[in-house]
């Protein structure tokens, strides 16, 4: 199910470019437009979700499915045995602009904590 006038609805049709580094069955990966490390990488459901607690309350593992996806590109991009940071913002007040569940996976520096 998509949502008309979501940004990353239109990215998983194809209707709005992306650099695309993955591709799975029920997710896809790219390049976030804005990069706030060396690697910053966006791994969305294909299917529209407003964040991870309405994904997490449909059931169907698609978390699972996120965060192994996103090991897979941390390989991939070399950043998997230096260190990485997958993060799911869930609401405006946690920083969330686009409402379609999506995990930033950063990389490539050093990631401080606490972030924010």
């Amino acid at each position: 199910m998509a949502h008309e006038d979501c940004l990353f609805c239109k990215i998983v049709k194809g209707e709005v470019p992306a650099e695309i580094v993955r591709e799975g069955e029920r997710t896809l990966a790219f390049r976030d437009i804005n990069p706030q490390a060396p690697t910053h990488v966006l791994i969305v459901p294909r299917d529209h979700h407003p964040d991870a607690a309405a994904a997490a309350a449909a059931g169907a593992g698609l978390l699972d499915e996120i965060v192994r996806d996103a090991h897979e590109v941390a390989v991939a991009e070399g950043v998997a045995d230096t260190g990485y940071r997958l993060v799911f913002n869930t609401g405006s007040g946690a920083g969330q602009t686009v409402f379609h569940l999506h995990g930033h996976l950063l990389g490539g520096r050093g990631l401080n904590w606490p972030p924010g």
